[in-house]
């Protein structure tokens, strides 16, 4: 192979490209103009030099990956930088986020990179940098956030915005440039592993609360990325990479419409792509999808990435392409642009395929010209920028910062769910004496692991590593109850690991509950990758029992007469049909991450009122049907009589108790009839009758009685969480334009469609309040990326007396 001769330059003079009084994109094609093949092919390449499998000399089992099929590519790690970059480079991959480094040591280590890249590069170019941020910034010391499944939790977009942009800030501080995150997918069958990265299963809280993290994450100058671009999470059986049995009307209607509001109100920056094949053509291969939709339809302009290998994948695992080269050829054309964590596919094999004729080089122009117009974008082709300005603040930087954990814990307490409280929540109550006793038991309860996902640094990387400790402080569940109830014995005893077979603990914990007033069981998961956890990627379950031998346990625990209340802290619902009657209270917290412990605590004395409410809904039973709350007549509830099986969740989409009551009433419409292209005004009363301070979230759902297709029965289309003081009273109205009630008709067309739609007001997907009808009339339109996409709704207290 021949390189393409380099065009002469002055390296003094000579560098249109710097002048930032040119247009961003005008700049970049004079860059483009004087680049090589080889340059331009470098910048769609990546190298992690983080990327080995040698954990703590000496210490067994801390040999684990931290990506899917790590020891497969192993081999990449050996390139160094330097000849990794030799033509320039796209990206550099988790500087801080490989290894437990310092602040100091991460940007050093940046520095000297990113100085190897800008010395490879005839044009100075210096490498993007990119970070896992789900949890927060996946750095050793970083603040762990609670899980995104927790901020589902917490119906609060504006909360979850602000935390975004926090993470932001600290990552931008260090050198970073662009965040892995957020997670798009939406939940379609709980038993898969990365329910713990979703928000929930419905499309528009998902879409909602993820375009306020990118908008939250953006406002710091940091790129955000939606994943995973798209049906990852509706694989068959639940299976990690498993394939998709979907049609093109539920993926346009519930899969993609999360990543088109990002893109759309968001303005996300980049995208990545799924590792799955839907209807066996795999995501990264696919130009309708990641062309075609996402680029002609929704007019994205930034970048995409692949998930990690997802290149060479489309050869060896997807089997679409005989080799690395061949499977870039196809990725680069479906419109990957940039090839992630090391380069494989994007390498010389694509110059030679270009140099051939196999592969147009307009791909490459395209895919190059994109990557440069995100470094312009950021500065990074700036005549004054240097990787050491870039870090220049890092010695300030302290990741868990006193306003970083209140943050944390702010969310942390938003996101427990109280299901039940049961005959024993509050702990302190007026209505009944305080317990002198109480027995804390189970897996979760003395491990602060098990607050976090497998996005966390702890439980990401530190496995690698386990000298190095946490590398910030986690009071554990035990540890807050006991700073939280100081004046109540309380005693310990764990009676079980998460998983395993192991009962031999059993006795302990039924002695210490027998001999208690009240028992306090923490059960759940520990989130942990490719088969080192019960939650996280590649910990699929078989079903939705409780991890292990915990469910036994629990009913050994029962078994004693003590009352017990039982605290799931997991990634995903569990089935608990089978106990929740005879408990004595019910709380949910999704990996609440490192203040969970404190909040957790809080709303079992009493201190806090709970008002979250489920990003998913509870199931019943173990197996059979872990189905969303989104199915139309035959999928759902409604089926009841005709088969078998009942799908009627313990717990509905949507729900939460509270230790305040609330009403709803005064429901009313602006008008009982508007026209396709026309808005009406929902409004309704929600006052806390109760005798404390707390929330309530007041939701908002479509029923469609007649359509095309079959239509989910109720489906989501607004909601507005609302602080209330006792007696208080506020007027929540909903601005609903008739393009909310688009969707996909048998010929492919997104509708607007005339005829009657019923707008529901409640409490949660089955708890209705008020069901207004209102008729759409005029002609039935045909609408594109243009239309209405969110619901509007502002909250108007009322003066009190």
């Amino acid at each position: 192979m021949t390189e393409q001769p380099a065009t002469e330059f002055d390296p003094g003079s000579d560098r249109p490209w710097q002048d930032e009084t040119r247009p961003l994109p005008e700049r970049v094609e004079l860059l483009l103009g004087a680049m090589t093949l080889e340059e331009k092919v470098g910048q769609l390449g990546s190298r992690w030099v983080g990327n080995n499998l040698a954990g703590e000399p000496g210490v067994e089992g801390s040999d684990l990956q931290v990506a899917p099929m790590q020891d497969v590519f192993a081999a990449s790690g050996t390139v160094p930088l330097a000849e990794a970059s030799r033509h320039g480079l796209g990206h550099l991959t988790r500087v801080y986020g490989s290894e437990p480094v310092s602040v100091t040591e991460g940007a050093e280590e940046l520095v000297h990179q990113q100085r190897i890249v800008i010395e490879n590069s005839r044009f100075d170019i210096p490498a993007l940098v990119h970070e896992e941020c789900l949890t927060g910034f996946t750095a050793y010391g970083a603040t762990v956030y609670p899980a995104a499944i927790a901020w589902g939790a917490t119906w609060d977009p504006e909360l979850v915005r602000r935390m975004a942009a926090t993470i932001g800030r600290d990552m931008a501080a260090l050198g970073v440039h662009q965040g892995l995150s957020p997670v798009l997918d939406v939940v379609r069958d709980y038993r898969w592993g990365r329910v713990e990265e979703t928000i929930g299963e419905d499309p528009y809280l998902v879409a909602s609360l993820g375009t306020a993290y990118v908008q939250g994450l953006q406002s710091a100058g940091v790129i955000a990325t939606l994943k995973h671009f798209a049906g990852y999470s509706a694989s068959r059986a639940a299976r990690n990479h498993g394939p998709v049995s979907m049609g093109p009307r539920e993926l346009r209607d519930v899969i993609l419409p999360s990543f088109e509001m990002a893109v759309a109100i968001g303005g996300v920056g980049s995208v990545m792509n799924s590792y799955s094949d839907v209807d066996g053509v795999p995501a990264g291969a696919n130009p309708w999808l990641l062309t075609e939709v996402l680029r002609e339809e929704w007019g994205f302009e930034g970048t995409v990435v692949s998930d990690y290998w997802a290149v060479p994948f489309l050869a060896s695992m997807h089997r679409v392409a005989p080799g690395p080269a061949e499977a870039g050829a196809l990725a680069l054309e479906a419109g990957i642009d940039v090839e992630l964590p090391d380069t494989l596919g994007y390498g010389d094999g694509l110059v030679e395929l270009v140099r051939s004729g196999a592969l147009d080089e307009s791909f490459v122009d395209r895919a190059a010209r994109r990557a440069l117009l995100a470094k312009a974008q950021l500065g990074l082709l700036d005549a004054g920028w240097t990787p050491e300005a870039s870090v220049a603040n890092a010695a300030g930087v302290e990741l868990d910062s006193a306003d970083n954990r209140e943050l944390a814990r702010e969310v942390a307490e938003r996101s427990v769910v109280l299901l039940e409280a049961g005959t024993a929540l509050p702990i302190r109550s007026e209505s009944r004496p305080l317990p002198q006793k109480i027995a804390v038991v189970g897996p979760t309860s003395d491990d602060a692991l098990t607050f976090m996902g497998c996005y966390a640094f702890p439980t990401h990387v530190l496995p690698r590593h386990p000298r190095a400790g946490l590398g910030i402080e986690v009071p554990t569940a035990l540890d807050a109850l006991r700073a939280e109830l100081d004046d109540v014995e309380v005693v310990h005893a764990a009676g079980c690991a998460v998983m395993g077979e192991d009962r031999s603990g059993f006795a302990a914990a039924v002695a210490a509950a027998r001999d208690a007033d009240l028992c306090v069981a923490f059960v759940g998961d520990l989130a942990g990758l490719f088969g080192h956890g019960s939650s996280g990627e590649g910990c699929d379950a078989e079903d939705l029992r409780l991890p292990g031998v915990q469910a036994d346990l629990v009913e050994e625990l029962l078994a004693t007469g003590t009352p017990v209340v039982l605290v799931v802290v997991s990634g995903r619902p569990y089935a608990l049909g089978t106990l929740h009657e005879r408990l004595a209270g019910l709380v949910q917290s999704f990996f609440p991450g490192e203040e969970g412990g404190p909040a957790i605590a809080g709303v079992l004395s009493g201190r806090l009122c709970p008002g979250s409410k489920l990003p998913v809904q509870l199931p019943r039973r173990a197996g059979g049907q872990p189905s969303t709350y989104l199915q139309p007549p035959l999928g759902g509830v409604e089926s009841a009589g005709i088969t078998t099986v009942d799908s009627t969740p313990l717990y509905p989409f949507g729900y939460g108790a509270s230790y305040t009551s609330f009403r709803l009433d005064e429901v009313h419409a602006s008008a009982a009839e508007i026209g396709t292209d026309e808005a009406v005004e929902l409004s309704v009363v929600v006052t806390n009758t109760g005798d404390r301070a707390g929330d309530e979230v007041v939701q908002l759902y479509l029923h469609d009685p007649v359509a095309r297709v079959a239509r989910p029965v109720r489906q989501l289309v607004g909601f507005a969480r609302v602080h209330l003081e006792t007696g208080g009273s506020a007027e929540v109205v909903f601005d609903v334009h008739a393009d909310r009630t688009a969707y996909t008709d048998p010929a492919m067309d997104r509708i607007v469609e005339t005829g009657e739609i019923q707008l529901v007001v409640g409490t949660s997907a089955a708890d209705e309040v008020a069901r207004v009808p209102v008729q759409l009339t005029g002609a039935t339109r045909v609408v594109g990326h243009d239309r209405r996409m969110d619901t509007p709704v502002r909250v108007e207290h009322r003066p009190t007396d």
